[in-house]
């Protein structure tokens, strides 16, 4: 055999790789020596700005700014002129230690109030200050880079301008939030310009406006999405796979309230654990707000599920029992932490709990493993990998004992190494009541995605006194596994929407085949096969716009419709259809019951037409 050498075969292009900043020491470098850079320009250029905080984020950096007067995209452009002639001035980039109140007396010198404030954040010593050069300085534990000189003028940028509440408190000070990204080369800086290009062609918020899928209404709130007839549709189609699963392996379904009072979540510690993120507590009479009596919207679904547990004596024989629901929860996001499906005040989890014994643990763990790598499958999501988030032993926001933390985390390694999966462990990364593992999963723009959870429980079990009979008829106590494979429904699709760029497989698509007419003289026998369509459970629907034929496709298309039907003088006398796909393009004309019997079998196996 004769391979090729020509030079294309011999320098075929390889992927620009883009590190993100947790992955890479030379890299974080770049980044925070940039947030410097940043804030001295903006210093420079506008006097009497105060800086706050300017940490690095996994693909650049931000400083957050005090000034009377927004920055403007001008402002932006001047800030970036100026960076670069401090970076040509190749400014040495210096470490000093300095005692605190050494600290304190430069900065009340400069009188910048936010730096008081930072430093007495500050409970290890020692206090490090970096400067550029002599012309300017800002506490900082580091790492910088040695020189302004080693970053490059041409793989910097400025993105955006944003507002933020000083320490995310809205009682605070709103400040100005500038956010830049810094990489090694130029190429990679027009690689993630080009990804963040594609990342708005694929915006869900984008998309999901166009497809007509879901709507935000500022008068019912920020956060709070409705869902239009076909949003409804792919909702219910998730749903409906999701339960014909879990029917298959024993779950059943239960619906709990909204509401309940505050003592439930009092036992569950998530009053204690959780309040800031719950909505306030409702109640008619101000002494029961005052008293915490009141009523609260939920969080979680795991109270309820552990008082349907509670509410009669369970026997081994009876274990394990898998409750399952598509709750709606309420989280009081800060409204500058919303983003679309994505970041919600309400959303609707695939919540399921299993109280299982000691002896059925692994086997039940790895069963809700098996399922979550089912629904992977069938949503076409293949790159992923396992997280074992796992507590932070020097934090005091879990409750329980070590004992029981170190059992259920190593119940999750232990079912993991039989099973021969790869995980890696993420401290500090638990829920406040037990170890978790995520499925984390990375999208076609290389970005990470939390999806499906499975938890191990020892501690709710002990704060609400279950119990089962043991076969030896002593009292013991279940263990708990929470698992959600989707999440959420609101954040699955929003994140579906921009893995498939609206193209969804043909199971998932709220409007699976659209009738073409090629004029309204066949418009009744479109109907007709439509009714057809729809008998047999088809997403069907006929186009009525009486639009030119070229017209109709050009909808269809923009719609995202999988499959395209025309419907003319040659089809109807011959009971066919002219089929096109959006996968396959044109595949000529087709017997009416053999399309119906093709789609009828794609949909039954979630394969494509």
């Amino acid at each position: 055999m004769v391979v090729s050498q020509s030079p294309a075969s011999e320098h075929a292009e390889q992927p620009i790789r883009l590190p993100r900043t947790s992955e890479s020491d030379s890299i974080k470098r770049i980044r925070h020596t940039a947030s410097h850079v940043m804030a001295m320009a903006v210093q420079r250029l506008f006097p009497g700005t105060q800086v706050t905080i300017g940490p690095w984020t996994e693909y650049g950096f931000y400083y957050d700014f005090d000034r009377p007067e927004p920055f403007t995209e001008k402002d932006l452009k001047a800030i970036k002129k100026e960076m670069v002639k401090i970076i040509k001035k190749k400014l040495p980039v210096t470490r000093e230690v300095v005692s605190r109140d050494e600290a304190q007396a430069r900065i009340e010198k400069i009188q910048e109030p936010y730096k008081l404030e930072i430093l007495a954040d500050i409970k290890e010593e020692p206090i490090t200050v970096y400067h550029l050069g002599d012309q300017w300085w800002d506490l900082c534990a580091g790492p910088h880079v040695e020189t302004t000189g080693d970053l490059h003028p041409k793989a910097i940028d400025l993105e955006s301008i944003a507002g933020a509440y000083w320490r995310g408190d809205a009682k605070n000070p709103q400040l100005q939030r500038i956010y830049g990204t810094a990489w090694e080369t130029p190429e990679q800086l027009q690689e993630y310009k080009r990804r963040k290009q594609e990342a708005l062609k694929r915006d869900h918020r984008k998309l999901g406006k166009e497809l007509g899928l879901f709507v935000f209404n500022d008068t019912v709130g920020p956060g709070l999405p409705m869902w239009t007839p076909k949003g409804t549709l792919l909702r219910s189609t998730l749903q409906e796979f999701l339960k014909q699963e879990q029917q298959k392996r024993g779950y059943q379904d239960v619906v709990t309230p909204h509401i309940a009072r505050v003592d439930l979540f009092k036992t569950s510690g998530h009053w204690q654990n959780y309040k800031d993120d719950m909505f306030p507590m409702m109640s008619d009479e101000d002494s029961t707000i005052e008293d915490e009596r009141g009523f609260v919207l939920k969080p979680m679904n795991c109270p309820f599920h552990v008082q349907l547990y509670k509410n009669e004596l369970r026997s081994y024989r009876d274990l394990p029992i898998r409750y399952a629901e598509f709750g709606t929860v309420y989280r009081y996001e800060q409204s500058g932490e919303l983003g679309g499906l994505t970041r919600v005040r309400g959303f609707t989890q695939d919540d399921s709990h299993l109280f299982v014994t000691p002896d059925q643990l692994e086997a039940e763990f790895l069963s809700v493993v098996d399922l979550i790598l089912t629904v992977f499958q069938s949503l076409r999501l293949t790159n992923f990998k396992s997280r074992l988030s796992t507590r932070d032993a020097d934090s005091d926001k879990y409750i329980g004992s070590d004992a029981a933390w170190d059992k259920a985390e190593n119940a999750i390694r232990q079912a993991m190494e039989s099973r021969g999966m790869s995980y890696f462990e993420a401290p500090g990364e638990a829920a406040f009541y037990g170890p978790k593992l995520d499925f984390i999963f990375q999208d076609a723009l290389e970005r990470d995605w939390q999806l499906g959870t499975v938890q191990v429980d020892y501690n709710l079990p002990e704060r609400f006194e279950l119990e089962y009979v043991a076969e030896d008829g002593s009292r013991q106590r279940p263990v708990m596994i929470h698992r959600a494979p989707f999440g959420s429904l609101e954040r699955l699709i929003g994140i579906l929407i921009e893995e498939y760029a609206g193209d969804f497989p043909l199971w998932l698509a709220p409007e699976q085949v659209r009738l073409l007419p090629v004029s309204d003289e066949f418009l009744p026998f479109a109907k007709d096969v439509e009714a057809q369509m729809l008998a047999v459970g088809i997403r069907a629907k006929a186009d009525t716009s009486n639009e030119r034929l070229g017209k109709q496709i050009r909808n269809a298309e923009k719609g995202k419709i999988p499959v395209m039907c025309i419907v003319g003088a040659k089809e109807q006398e011959s009971n066919s259809l002219s089929v096109r796909t959006r996968a396959s393009g044109e595949l000529g004309a087709l017997e009416i019951p053999d399309v119906i019997e093709k789609l009828t079998t794609a949909l039954q196996t979630r394969g494509d037409f």
